[in-house]
């Protein structure tokens, strides 16, 4: 069985940092694509950095050069790591797992980002 968990989330100010993990089981970590989404109120959820298997990294426009995202194969855990936080930033963020049609999603932290 699948679990992915995050956590990390919280309230800080704008210009604050986050740093978010998320802790993979029942999985072979290392043979799949990680990534990063978010949700916030009345939008659609939408990807944010994305870790490849084989090394890769992106990101969206809107988190380039403040966000990294970066994975430890042997702890089974992706991190975020979000710098400068903007209010727009405010969001459920969602962890992945994807390898070809298998996909898995955590539960989701709550980031909130005050002006």
């Amino acid at each position: 069985q699948v679990q992915l968990v995050e956590s990390g989330g919280g309230l800080v100010q704008a210009g604050g940092s986050l740093r978010l993990s998320c802790v993979a089981s029942g999985i072979t970590f290392r043979i799949y694509d990680m990534s990063w989404h978010r949700q916030s109120s009345g939008k659609q959820r939408e990807l944010v950095a994305t870790a490849r298997s084989g090394g890769s990294t992106n990101y969206a426009d809107s988190v380039k050069g403040r966000f990294t995202i970066s994975r430890d194969n042997a702890e089974k855990t992706v991190y975020l790591q979000m710098n400068n936080l903007k209010p727009e930033d405010t969001a459920v963020y969602y962890c992945n797992a994807q390898r070809f049609d298998l996909t898995s999603w955590g539960q989701g932290t709550q980031v909130t980002v005050s002006s």
